[in-house]
């Protein structure tokens, strides 16, 4: 007789309670709407916020400073290869005092003493016929230059993957706080129930305080939330020089494409172009274009000289009072080093060794690429599948959600049982949350381990944001 009274008293209390879930929903549904539409007109896409991070991101503006000034010091060694012309002029007093015995015939005709001003203006040009070394110093030059832009690719990359992740973890930390807000409103409104039961006797004070518990806890992580949320804003903003930069969000419902290709191994292969390999086999050939600077240190250097100089000769002597002329020469220097101590051997020695080691670097190069490649290649597998799992296990806390509160109204659940499934479920959409922009930042990674990683991949990924 008992457990019939009390379910018949409760399902008017259940009938009173879904009445009061449903403004709330009703609420909830409203601010998140509101919160969306406030975003979409504020919002920025991610390549409006990669062409302003290049802009102002230190790191990557220093790895494009760097990259110009190859392209001068490829300048400079070409001129090592080039005519040169340089132009010399000097200005010589001397004086002279004779001590030899003047006869007295000729005393006060020929002077004691002699002044006179020397004055040289001369062009020497020279043009190199034959020199190993600077060759060899001009082709590594040249392969600096593509060291240069390998690096300046990678701080490319670099850049896209930190704004990709920055972008995506404001939108991760914005969907967790709207999350945690509507949990915490739904545990409120649970609360006041767990509260009204107790006051009329149809519960007992365990399931205020269990309710009052789960509140607390979802007010905590509110604090948690918004903090991370601000955190995150931060970094954005950091990253692209702007303040309160607010990202578009992801369409609804977002639909997350496929790896292409789909084998791990063809995204291995597609490694060798990347830059990092390529940066590292540039430094292989520019120690193997140092073995062969080290080893012109015994080859002859042959140039072409020529010379143009014009002086005069101004003097107190009667002999000669003043004279002038030009002399012009052209011809072929060569220099031939027979002995340096050793020192060109011991080079020789020293850049084999370092030879042997860019071979070592190359394949660690490609090892470190290749392993990186299929790690991230698994990630995002497995995200994937995490996603499609999380979807349907949200589905499900939905559902199980709403099959509590239906027992909780008419006395075949209890007021835990609702907690647990609210609790459930606003676990699972973070959960969910975090993977799917885990998956779509796990891409951009993956193709930036793989070296494919371009600037229009941002645009096929800014696709997933709203317009």
């Amino acid at each position: 007789m008992m457990s019939k009274s009390v379910k018949s008293a409760t399902k008017p209390m259940g009938h009173r309670v879904a009445a009061r879930w449903r403004p709330l929903a009703l609420a909830a549904s409203t601010a998140v709407l509101s919160l969306a539409g406030w975003t979409h007109a504020r919002a920025e896409s991610l390549v409006d916020l990669y062409q302003a991070a290049k802009g102002y991101d230190a790191a990557y503006l220093s790895a494009k400073a760097q990259a110009d000034s190859v392209q001068y010091q490829v300048e400079q060694a070409y001129a090592l290869l080039r005519p040169s012309l340089g132009l010399k002029a000097s200005v010589n007093r001397s004086h002279f005092d004779g001590s030899t015995d003047v006869p007295p015939a000729y005393a006060g005709l020929i002077p004691s003493s002699t002044n006179s001003t020397n004055k040289t203006a001369a062009l020497a040009a020279k043009m190199p016929l034959l020199n190993k070394s600077d060759a060899a110093k001009v082709d590594q030059a040249e392969q600096s230059l593509v060291a240069a832009q390998a690096d300046l690719t990678i701080a490319e990359n670099d850049l896209a993957a930190r704004l990709t992740q920055a972008y995506f973890d404001v939108l991760a930390a914005q969907d967790v706080l709207a999350t945690t807000q509507a949990n915490k409103k739904a545990l409120a409104e649970q609360l006041a129930s767990a509260k009204r039961n107790f006051e009329v006797g149809n519960a007992t004070i365990t399931d205020t305080r269990e309710a009052q518990a789960r509140f607390d806890l979802a007010a905590a992580q509110e604090i948690a939330a918004t903090n991370d949320l601000r955190v995150k804003r931060i970094a954005l903003d950091q990253l692209v020089g702007r303040t309160d930069v607010t990202p578009s969000p992801l369409v609804t419902p977002a639909n997350l494409d496929a790896l292409a290709p789909g084998q791990m191994e063809d995204w291995v292969a597609q490694t060798t172009n990347s830059p990092v390999v390529r940066k590292a086999e540039v430094g292989l050939t520019i120690a193997k274009l140092e073995i062969d600077k080290a080893k012109a240190g015994n080859w002859p250097t042959l140039d072409a000289v020529g010379n143009l100089s014009r002086s005069k000769i101004d003097s107190s002597s009667l002999q000669t009072a003043a004279s002038s002329g030009t002399n012009a020469s052209i011809g072929v220097e060569l220099n031939m080093p027979l002995y340096a101590g050793g020192s060109i051997q011991n080079r020789v020695k020293e850049v084999l060794a370092l030879s042997d080691k860019a071979e070592r670097d190359v394949d660690n190069a490609k090892r470190s690429v290749a392993l990186t490649t299929r790690q991230a290649f698994s990630g995002v597998q497995s995200g994937l599948a995490q996603v499609k799992a999380y979807e349907a296990a949200e589905a499900s806390a939905k559902l199980a959600l709403e099959a509590t509160q239906l027992g909780y109204r008419v006395g075949v659940r209890i007021n835990k049982d609702v907690l647990d499934a609210q609790t459930a479920l606003s676990s699972t959409q973070k959960d969910l949350y975090k993977a799917r922009y885990d998956v779509i930042v796990g891409s951009i990674k993956l193709k930036q381990a793989a070296g494919t990683l371009k600037a229009d991949d941002l645009v096929e990924l800014n696709k997933l944001v709203v317009k």
